[in-house]
């Protein structure tokens, strides 16, 4: 059948090798989790778009609506972004690499039957569960502009 035995192996570990290298390992899965809460609202938009003397509708603009908007005695205006965010990922794989190689005999002869065979699984994953909050709260003057503002975010 191969008359080469070489050539078989060579072709046997080509093809083995190739199998392997699509397989990656469950730390390699945990690296490429990523969020896309972390493209929404973040500390690091609120402290690049949010300036004091800006109007509400540019913080509108900026943030976009608020959760709570209340107003103190004075009648000056506070809004309260209050984010919370639960992300739940998982990434997998597996792969498996089977074989056999038989052996014939020429016609008139003796027949010589034989059979190498193998087989490799492997099977690899990660999971992450992250909770996330951000509260942002904007206070306005008399003049609806930006008087302070303050952040706070937690992760676990």
């Amino acid at each position: 059948m191969f008359k080469n035995k070489s050539l078989l192996l060579v072709a046997s570990l080509s093809l083995f090798s190739l199998l392997l290298s699509g397989c990656i390992s469950a730390a390699q899965h945990q690296r490429d989790l990523h969020s896309t809460q972390e493209r929404e609202m973040t500390v690091g938009i609120v402290q690049k778009e949010i300036r004091v003397g800006m109007s509400q509708a540019d913080v509108a603009t900026a943030l976009g609506s608020p959760n709570i908007v209340t107003r103190d005695s004075e009648g000056k205006e506070a809004w309260i972004y209050d984010k919370i965010a639960t992300e739940a990922s998982y990434s997998k794989s597996s792969g498996s690499v089977g074989g056999g190689v038989g052996a014939g005999g020429v016609p008139g002869t003796t027949l010589i039957l034989g059979l190498i065979g193998g087989g490799y699984s492997k099977e690899a994953g990660a999971a992450s569960t992250t909770q996330k909050t951000l509260t942002v709260i904007i206070k306005f003057g008399k003049n609806n502009l930006v008087e302070s503002f303050s952040y706070h975010a937690s992760k676990f």
